[in-house]
């Protein structure tokens, strides 16, 4: 049985879409670079990504943005980009001939799985349990910050760049000031 790891990043903030990813690592990947993302420095984030990007054995990113939020509520939007970044990891597979076996199983963080393909474990804290989740946890965070990061330069009085659009007293106040960015859920409140 070959494990897929899949895990969300952006659940909580007031601001931008959630990131999820999915990922297999393949026999000899180097394990000791791994641990839940938020106990990693950003730094040490980084260098696992390009590490899992390069010797893994396949991943994917998938997204829901902030008016899918809106639309169809924060846990349903996380499970759509898990299914999304599911299904981008097997084109990638697929784009690149990296044969998968027919006996995948999915272990999602969390306590809901996404409707996918695979047979599906959701696991409270496997972030920090499973390393192919380890490693999920990692390309969503180091994604949506990245991202975020953009909208920081789109949207400066909202300074993305610091907290990534979670509800910090700062971002709070700036829109509480300025009114919701172009990016804001508007579904979650602000005070």
């Amino acid at each position: 049985m070959m494990i897929c790891g899949i895990d969300e990043a952006g659940r909580g903030p007031l601001a931008g879409p959630v990131c999820a990813a999915a990922v297999i690592l393949g026999e000899n990947f180097p394990l000791d670079l791994l641990n839940d993302s938020k106990k990693l420095t950003e730094s040490r984030r980084l260098e696992a990504r390009r590490v899992i990007c390069e010797k893994s054995l396949t991943w994917g990113i998938g997204w829901a943005s902030h008016t899918e939020i809106d639309d169809i509520n924060i846990l349903q939007a996380s499970l759509l980009a898990m299914k999304r970044a599911f299904e981008e990891m097997l084109k990638n597979a697929a784009g690149t001939g990296t044969p998968l076996p027919d006996n995948i199983c999915a272990i999602i963080d969390g306590l809901h799985v996404p409707q996918i393909s695979v047979q599906c474990e959701a696991m409270v804290k496997a972030d920090a349990k499973v390393a192919e989740v380890m490693a999920a946890s990692i390309l969503a965070k180091t994604s949506r910050d990245s991202y975020m990061d953009e909208m920081a330069l789109l949207y400066p009085l909202y300074s993305y760049e610091k907290h990534k659009g979670y509800p910090t007293k700062a971002h709070r106040e700036a829109v509480l000031l300025h009114g919701p960015s172009p990016i804001q859920r508007l579904s979650f409140k602000v005070k």
